[in-house]
């Protein structure tokens, strides 16, 4: 836990990918990211799905169209570990600070809504996948599971993180503030849907920041009019690619700590009074002294999810009855149902 007499500066990053390739995506990520520490920044955060780009053609193009450009997504995907990856740890470590990038993470055959932390010493203290990816994305991403609904200790403290309409799922929330989180990183694509997906995310951080008792920054993507008109030339579909940024940074009390960032590319930074923690938390604590377990409680399955369950052959005096439903199986189906 930090200290509470402590500030913190961060960063949040709103910022267009280069549409046409990673490596040029990646080149603005780390610009960014030596921009940001030479303002003080300690904790950079950068937009969901950012590297090498956010899908916004599945947001506009139906199954039949989007075939080639989900294709080459796959072929623009980062890999964890990989080069890619060891370069933002490599940065990070020789920048001090933690960096929080969201990916597009490929997995042999499948495709995932990943979110890296990486801590001051370069170490990758957190990858997790968006546990439900929303509409459209479902085309494209496979998902996430529990394991990664956690909260690490960070070089800035403990951090949490979700991307985009994951806010909208309270018990996910609520799994990451039962682990105390100070400080919130959430991730949105941006220049999607229109303007009422800004009045949105601010009314979901603003909200996660006042019910967790914690700080809460977000950052946005950002595109282009010449993206726009690469990704669709149809006017219609063109107003669902604008618009949709809130680059904020939230306090605990739910106020803005410095005006958000709507339009355009840029850096916001903002110094985190950390004791506005213990402020908000003395009033109310939703996993303390405000919550009522007795009545009320999340039941949180931490285990990766596993295609296979390897199971050794039974021995020669097994029967074929005991073999049936092998007990480490059949622990692995009852165990979430005996929780709690």
């Amino acid at each position: 836990m930090t200290t509470s007499s402590e500030t913190i500066r961060v960063a949040a990053v709103q910022i267009a990918p280069d549409l046409t390739s990673k490596a040029r995506t990646l080149d603005k990520v780390m610009s960014a990211m030596r921009e940001a520490a030479g303002k003080g920044a300690k904790l950079v955060v950068f937009p969901e799905t950012f590297v090498p780009w956010y899908p916004y053609f599945s947001f506009v193009l139906p199954p039949m169209l989007a075939g080639q450009e989900h294709l080459r997504l796959y072929e623009e995907a980062v890999s964890v570990p990989s080069v890619e990856t060891a370069a933002l740890s490599a940065l990070a470590r020789e920048l001090d600070i933690v960096a929080v990038i969201g990916v597009n993470e490929r997995d042999h055959g499948s495709l995932y809504n990943t979110q890296l932390l990486f801590d001051a010493d370069g170490s990758l203290c957190l990858k997790r996948r968006k546990i439900t990816p929303t509409y459209h994305e479902r085309m494209i991403w496979g998902q996430g599971d529990g394991a990664g609904l956690k909260v690490v200790e960070t070089a800035v403290g403990r951090v949490g993180a979700l991307a985009c309409w994951e806010h909208y799922n309270p018990l996910a929330r609520y799994a990451l503030m039962t682990q105390h989180e100070e400080i919130h990183v959430a991730q949105f694509p941006g220049s999607l849907v229109g303007p009422i997906f800004s009045e949105q995310i601010e009314v979901s951080m603003r909200h996660h920041a006042l019910e967790s008792g914690c700080f809460v920054v977000n950052a946005t993507g950002w595109l282009t009019e010449e993206q726009i008109n690469s990704i669709s030339e149809d006017p219609k579909l063109q107003r669902g690619l604008r618009d949709g940024c809130m680059t904020c940074i939230i306090s605990p009390e739910g106020r803005h700590v410095v005006p958000p960032l709507t339009e355009g590319e840029g850096i916001l930074t903002a110094d985190l009074d950390m004791r506005l923690i213990t402020k908000r938390k003395r009033m109310m604590d939703s996993v303390g002294h405000y919550a009522r377990p007795e009545l009320l409680h999340l039941v949180h399955d931490t285990r990766p999810a596993k295609t296979v369950l390897p199971v050794a052959a039974p021995s020669a005096a097994t029967t074929l009855r005991d073999a049936d439903v092998p007990s480490q199986i059949q622990s692995e189906i009852e165990e979430p149902f005996n929780a709690g």
